[in-house]
């Protein structure tokens, strides 16, 4: 294989968790604008305080985690989570009562 070729252990998927307080109306503005910075970097949303993005490596995971830490909402609780593609691929998800079927990854050209 040679440096170029991308592999399903290269690839990432990171996934943004987070609890944000919203009682008050300056609380909830911080977590809709904390949501719509998520969506505007290119995540998609999971579930309302979940949401992932596909990346092209550990570097542009490192570059994420430091962009996405200068946006964090003052108060709240924000986990973040990557796997590699081969790790994803093996994620059971449900619906209703219903496994769904294993989610296409971007291809490989929508990186770039």
């Amino acid at each position: 294989m040679t440096g170029t070729q991308l592999s399903g252990y290269r690839l990432m998927w990171i996934f943004v968790m987070f609890d944000l307080p919203v009682t008050t109306r300056e609380q909830a503005r911080a977590a809709t604008k904390f949501r719509e910075y998520l969506l505007d970097e290119g995540f998609e949303k999971s579930q309302f305080s979940v949401y992932a993005r596909f990346c092209n490596g550990k570097e542009h995971v490192e570059a994420y985690l430091r962009r996405i830490e200068s946006h964090l909402p003052e108060k709240g609780d924000v986990h973040i989570l990557t796997f590699t593609d081969r790790q994803y691929e093996n994620i059971v998800r449900f619906s209703g009562q219903r496994r769904r079927r294993t989610r296409k990854n971007p291809d490989q050209l929508a990186l770039f």
